[in-house]
């Protein structure tokens, strides 16, 4: 999956260099300087993730995110901002801001903390995490199509319900001998614990 930022900045060039450094590491990144069209943008296509500058003119970076939540409660806004106050924090909080960062920021702890927030929202741009997700998604669907619990497909596999909790959620690698016995519990081919991916 294509990961989509939309970079809002009155910078250009920071604009410019968060765009550089994020498509580098494999996201899909439209960065726009002009506060007021953020809305419009967020309309126009499906982003997944919004840096988001404080003081701009025309629209501050929190009235932004006012109108961001009104729309997208769910969407990952990281805040960024040159002149960190408290009452910027808890207003980026209440409006709840994924992450607050200072500028200027280093760029591995900037792109650190963009990983951490797509993470928490369960968005990867690492294939590696994608398919432990896809195999987790698969083997939750096809245990639920049988109408088995957890602790009904442990019987049936050996494996204990944290360990089958865990694979399904993505939060473990499950081995080639757990797969198998996973696919045979379900009924399933090993091919089709693969077939998302």
């Amino acid at each position: 999956m294509q990961v989509r930022v939309l970079v809002v900045d009155d910078e250009k060039d920071l604009v410019d260099y968060l765009t550089v450094i994020l498509t580098r590491e494999g996201y899909e990144v439209d960065g726009i300087t002009d506060p007021t069209q953020a809305l419009a943008k967020l309309k126009e296509r499906e982003y997944h993730l919004v840096v988001l500058d404080v003081l701009m003119p025309k629209m501050t970076g929190t009235e932004v995110l006012a109108a961001i939540r009104k729309f997208d409660s769910d969407l990952a806004v990281i805040v960024c901002t040159a002149n960190p106050t408290l009452d910027t924090a808890v207003q980026s909080l209440r409006q709840a801001a994924s992450d607050y960062v200072r500028k200027p920021f280093d760029a591995p702890e900037f792109l650190a903390t963009v990983k951490a927030v797509l993470a928490r929202k369960g968005l990867s741009t690492d294939p590696e995490a994608d398919l432990h997700q896809a195999i987790g998604q698969t083997i939750r669907d096809a245990r639920k199509g049988k109408a088995l619990t957890l602790k009904q497909l442990a019987r049936r596999t050996g494996l204990s319900v944290s360990l089958l909790s865990q694979i399904e959620r993505a939060e473990s690698s499950a081995s080639i001998s757990s797969l198998f016995r996973i696919a045979h519990a379900l009924g399933l081919h090993m091919g089709e614990l693969f077939a998302n991916t």
